[in-house]
């Protein structure tokens, strides 16, 4: 949505826009007695609807009532004020209402525009639906008003169906979605009835903090009838269903778009958009739910495309598209969010909203949704992509196609970098980066808005933090910072309120600007904190967690802290408190190293104290020697044991890090030094072998958990003799109906997928000289093909048969046999209608010097009329012979 298009006007920090009691309020008194009611009240809702309602045009096309241009809004869901996220701020002593005013503040500082929600019907309604007016409601209001307050639009989805518990158990609650479950909602009459009073009491209610009932508020674009549905029943049902909670939620005389979530059971879609919705909503998981680890590799190729199975329905094409969920799930980095962005416009979506931004409360330990992970101050690459992915949302035209991935990995002033890590924006006057860059600003002297992480041409920053530059008047900038913020913990595995994630360290550093507009020598004024003002040395100058203008030598302003900029104020800054009480070493050492070369160790180093001593150990055999260990840049690390101390065997080391006058040793994180002759710590170990060596990229015993396949029965990992073990497969046949799609296509096809860097790490420069792969397993048959595979960083994979038998043993290909072959969505995306593979052309020759991914495929070279398949892997190893 376009800034003029918002029709709020933003007056003070906790201002709402002109609600429809001030125009009651101007309304002539001719009226009396019930007249002056209904003729008001008739009036009230006819300004609002005429004036402010979205409509969809014939074309399926979301439009404003009063300028007719098209709708667009990219933001987030988020729900503090529900459930979990509730229950915990009762439990941490969390004051909501700053909490959230908080997180709606940093909303706008990633440019979002749009909102949505499922309420937890379960929490403010009774078994009958009548709504219940109690905190939870209350605090939605709130949050509500806040959105509004900062020009933000509203989706709202009534209907969730869920029980408040996850990841707790379930409460008690007194909803009608309790007391019959998702299921019997759907076809129960009771249920249906309830769900007919709820619809109607909820959009009737009136928000306490605007006056304004939720079905006429300007800024409320549409609602979602309910979330996820899995509908079961027949067509003839599913459209009676739908009919009557819209028919429901227009007799409260709304107007807006009704829209239905027709991502689930889409073979059920023509009785969906015949039962009178104005549109459809999607979801989109392109990496799947709940890997317990972060996932390592290229997703570009999985987020390439946003098949709809049913594109080419004239009803489908008539109606509004919107996509009320959407993340890369269990994805640590930051690249990904842009793709995600254009890929939604080429698929004709006009909204979309992130699942789910973390409420800053508990964004420490990620206990709302521990698969997903969003927020600025915690996540600020991801959150910066995410903002960059808004920019990609309205910028690029509705269905618009750029092609193909790789080739779409540039368009239009945007780029995306799986191998750096990098999201970016450089046009005119808008530079926004997730990670360091080398990009030249487009013009430089035409910025007035800058975000980033990292380095780059215009700022070079150490801190881990985010960091905004807007131009308020020529010669004058806003420099906002967040504090530091380091992941200690698997940020995506189990997660507990007594677990902490991430850390926040207040830390100050040094920080270079270059700005045309600034010059040097430019004045440094805090907003935020009780600094003196100070001058840049040339253009660099300290600085700490908060707010300041940057002012050109020359210049005079009249600016004051409080005054308004945009939708924020001058000195507005949130930002969670310090929370570093120990130090961390943060270390993954190679798993294996070739003999008689440097080996450089990279460690991020945490301490509450700003300097610290940090020394290497190194054990080979019966040499030992220290080394010293320098800071490379932030909390960053590194010393390079020299080549003729890498010897073959086994590498031994330790890292002390001496703090406050404290020596720690890790990795055992006791205190004292391994030169003592009671130390008792055990060292980091890493095999050191020569050239000639196999190179295993996957082991089942050690490796089986971060396997990305599909969950079938009676598949498992399985110990077989000693320390070894076998990831094992049983498959009845290789096609599974889906549920959800079953008129999808029929592949026969099964893979799985593993991503080998820690391996290959230490042995990259030896890759290139690798000439075979061996499987190491069997089959429960004479001769089962399998398609073992190679996928490189760019993507490409590049495969061959071998043939397993009945007796676990080795079976190899040579490399130089390998051809291009499909490569396999894993994990599987959600929708389950996603494509399964992902083919391109023209890849070019195998490079093993880019090769980090393993994928096994049973399907190829199989007759799909077989059946009752079971595999085991032992392990997968790379030969030079």
């Amino acid at each position: 949505m376009s800034t003029n298009e918002t029709n709020t006007i933003f007056k003070t920090n906790h201002s709402h826009p002109e609600t429809e009691s001030d125009h009651m309020k101007k309304l002539p008194l001719f009226c009396s007695g019930a007249i002056i009611f209904f003729v008001c009240a008739g009036f009230v809702a006819a300004f609002s609807q005429t004036r402010n309602d979205v409509f969809v045009d014939k074309q399926g096309v979301m439009r404003w009532g009063a300028t007719k241009r098209e709708v667009y809004g990219f933001g987030v869901n988020y729900t503090a004020n529900f459930a979990h996220a509730y229950r915990s701020a009762k439990k941490l002593g969390v004051d909501l209402e700053k909490a959230i005013s908080d997180d709606v503040y940093h909303f706008s500082r990633l440019g979002f525009d749009a909102f949505r929600v499922h309420v937890w019907d379960t929490e403010i309604s009774d078994s009958a639906g009548n709504l219940l007016d109690n905190d939870k409601l209350r605090l939605f209001d709130f949050l509500l008003s806040e959105l509004k307050a900062r020009g933000i639009k509203i989706f709202l989805t009534p209907i969730a169906f869920w029980g408040n518990g996850y990841p707790e158990r379930d409460e008690k609650t007194p909803g009608f979605s309790f007391k019959y479950g998702k299921d019997a909602c759907l076809v129960n009459a009771d249920a249906i009835k309830a769900q007919e009073n709820y619809l109607f009491q909820f959009l009737n209610h009136v928000n306490r903090y605007t006056n304004v009932a939720y079905k006429n508020d300007p800024d409320v674009v549409g609602f979602e009838i309910s979330n996820e549905p899995h509908h079961k029943g027949t067509p003839e049902e599913v459209k009676a269903y739908i009919s009557r909670m819209v028919a429901s939620m227009r007799k409260t005389g709304c107007r807006k778009p009704i829209l239905y979530n027709v991502s689930h059971s889409v073979h059920l879609s023509d009785a969906y958009y015949s039962a009178g919705i104005d549109g459809g909503t999607f979801q989109w998981y392109p990496t799947g739910l709940g890997a317990r680890h972060e996932l390592r590799g290229n997703f570009l190729p999985n987020v390439d495309e946003y098949k709809i199975p049913f594109a080419n329905d004239p009803k489908f094409r008539s109606k509004a598209k919107i996509v009320y969920e959407f993340d890369a799930a269990d994805v640590g980095r930051s690249y990904i969010y842009p793709a995600m962005a254009r890929t939604f416009r080429k698929a004709g979506i006009q909204w979309a909203t992130h699942f789910a931004y973390d409420p800053t409360f508990l964004a420490y330990a990620n206990t709302e949704y521990n698969t997903h992970y969003m927020n600025l101050a915690y996540t600020p690459q991801k959150a910066i992509g995410l903002k960059i992915g808004g920019e990609v949302f309205h910028r690029v035209p509705l269905y618009h196609d750029y092609g193909r991935y790789p080739d779409n990995n540039y368009f239009d002033g945007f780029k995306v970098s799986y191998e750096d890590d990098l999201a970016e924006l450089n046009a005119e006057t808008k530079f926004f980066y997730t990670n360091h860059t080398s990009s030249q600003p487009t013009n430089a002297a035409n910025l007035t808005e800058i975000s980033g992480c990292g380095n780059s041409p215009i700022v070079r920053y150490e801190g881990t933090g985010a960091y905004f530059l807007d131009k308020i008047e020529p010669g004058v900038w806003r420099l906002e910072v967040l504090p530091d913020v380091v992941w200690v913990d698997n940020v995506f595995g189990k997660t507990s309120l007594r677990k902490e994630v991430a850390v926040i360290n207040w830390r100050q550093w040094p920080m270079q600007v270059s700005l045309p507009d600034l010059l040097r020598d430019f004045k440094v004024e805090p907003l935020t904190s009780p600094l003196e003002k100070v001058v840049a040395n040339g253009n660099t100058f300290r600085v700490s967690p908060g707010v300041y203008l940057l002012v050109r030598q020359g210049v005079t302003h009249s600016i004051a802290a409080d005054s308004k900029f945009r939708n924020i104020r001058m000195n507005e800054f949130a930002a969670p408190a310090p929370s570093l009480k120990k130090d961390y070493l943060l270390h993954e050492p190679s798993r294996q190293i070739a003999h008689g070369r440097p080996l450089t160790i990279e460690t991020t180093i945490v301490t509450r104290n700003d300097s610290c001593v940090v020394e290497l150990h190194v054990q080979n055999g019966f040499r030992d020697f220290r080394l010293p260990v320098k800071r490379v840049s932030g909390y960053k690390y590194a010393a390079t044991i020299p080549s003729d101390f890498v010897a073959t065997g086994y590498l031994s080391y330790h890292i002390t890090v001496t703090s406050g006058g404290v020596t720690t040793t890790y990795p055992s994180d006791t205190e004292g030094s391994p030169s003592q002759w009671d130390f008792a710590g055990s060292p980091f170990t890493i095999p050191v072998v020569n050239d000639t060596s196999d190179l295993y990229i996957f082991n089942a015993a050690s490796d089986a958990r971060e396997v990305s396949r599909e969950w079938r029965r009676g598949s498992t990992t399985m110990p077989v003799g000693g320390n070894d073990a076998v990831i094992v497969v049983n498959l009845d046949k290789l096609f599974q109906r889906d549920g959800e799609n079953p008129n999808g296509p029929v592949i026969n096809d099964y893979s799985l997928r593993y991503n080998f860097a820690p391996y290959a790490r230490g042995r990259h420069d030896d890759l290139n000289d690798f000439t075979k792969i061996v499987v190491r397993g069997k089959a429960n048959r004479a001769a089962l093909p399998v398609q073992v595979a190679l996928i490189d960083s760019a993507g490409n994979a590049y495969g061959g048969l071998v043939t397993l038998s009945d007796s676990l043993a080795d079976q190899a290909i040579d490399i130089s046999r390998l051809a291009p072959v499909k490569l396999v969505s894993l994990p599987r995306p959600y929708p389950t209608f996603l494509s399964y593979f992902f083919e391109r052309t023209a890849q070019g020759p195998l490079n093993m010097a880019r090769v980090e991914t393993i994928q096994i495929s049973l399907g190829p070279g199989l007759d799909p009329a077989d059946s009752g398949y079971s595999l085991a892997i032992e392990s997968v190893r790379l030969m030079k012979k």
